[in-house]
């Protein structure tokens, strides 16, 4: 995976290489996909919901060009793949997700692995942000939105970079933006397909 869908592409930053070499990716997926853990695809982790294939989740990790002290929120915990990873990169990392099951079962694994102790966990409508007044350094959100919502905007710090699926409900665009003077700068990355964000500033049901 590494050597071929990885640093084979467009993925350089060590870090995250690194990290991607470090976190046991099976572990993440139901026991009956497991043996397809590593190839470049999604997988269902349950409640309709996918793990995303490694490529696009270390394509989004290396756009928010972590250095090891960001204050990092994501949305979307889903099988808490990416929330290990960011807790590889970054100082702490915030994550939020809408089905109560994933979060728990998320935890667990982290658990597992020791990875929580610089994760905060919630469970709430991620279109919303952090449910407590926060800003982030970075925010990664890991479900399709047809914009990104003032309230995300809101809670990224000036100089902060966003990176999210933004578009249809069928193909969106994976975008990167930097927030200047209040104003997101945005820059497309990719094509991309990713499952709905449902929340009050995202897709309803």
């Amino acid at each position: 995976m590494i050597d071929c869908d990885l640093r084979g592409r467009d993925i350089h930053d060590s870090r995250v290489l690194d990290a991607f070499d470090r976190i046991p990716r099976e572990l993440f997926v139901p026991e009956k996909y497991a043996a397809n853990a590593y190839d470049d695809n999604p997988l269902p982790i349950g409640m309709g919901q996918t793990i995303s294939q490694p490529y696009i989740v270390a394509l989004m990790t290396q756009r928010l060009e972590l250095s090891g002290s960001e204050h990092v929120l994501e949305i979307g915990t889903g099988s808490g793949y990416q929330t290990a990873l960011l807790a590889e990169l970054a100082g702490r990392v915030y994550t939020i997700e809408r089905f109560g099951e994933l979060s728990e079962q998320a935890q667990a694994v982290l658990a597992k692995l020791d990875c929580c102790d610089n994760i905060d966990f919630a469970v709430g409508d991620g279109s919303c942000g952090w449910p407590e007044p926060m800003e982030f350094d970075r925010i990664i959100v890991t479900a399709a939105m047809p914009e990104i919502p003032d309230t995300l905007r809101d809670q990224l710090k000036e100089g902060g970079i966003i990176v999210a699926p933004v578009g249809g409900q069928w193909t969106q665009e994976l975008i990167a933006a930097r927030k200047h003077a209040g104003r997101l700068a945005a820059t497309p990355i990719c094509g991309c397909r990713f499952v709905k964000l449902i929340g009050q500033h995202a897709y309803s049901e």
